[in-house]
């Protein structure tokens, strides 16, 4: 196995927790209240950006040179998916773990 530096294992760290985070609010808040948080593209954004902080993450973990291109994208996509919550309202958890990730994800990318 490949050694992982700490700033590395940081990223990895974020983009899975936020990968679990905009996966389960997805599907166990904004599916069960309805309305404008079960609108489609709604629902596309945060599935999307749940899978590629997904893949982010285990391009790292593989130790990959392509992980750098994937950070940015998932940076851009966590940055539209904490937008729509938040303007959505009653998603902080999204919201805070998104802009995380986006953090996170620009410096891995660097």
């Amino acid at each position: 196995m490949h050694a992982i530096d700490p700033g590395m294992q940081r990223c990895i760290e974020t983009c899975l927790a936020c990968y679990q985070t905009c996966l389960g609010m997805s599907t166990g808040h904004c599916l069960e209240i309805g309305g404008e948080h079960a609108r489609p593209d709604h629902i596309r954004l945060m599935l999307s950006c749940a899978e590629t902080c997904r893949t982010a993450a285990h391009l790292m973990l593989l130790g990959t040179r392509h992980h750098k291109h994937l950070c940015a994208e998932c940076a851009d996509i966590c940055e539209d998916c904490a937008s729509d919550c938040e303007r959505l309202g009653g998603m902080e958890e999204c919201v805070e773990a998104c802009r995380a990730c986006v953090e996170s994800c620009r410096e891995m990318a660097k």
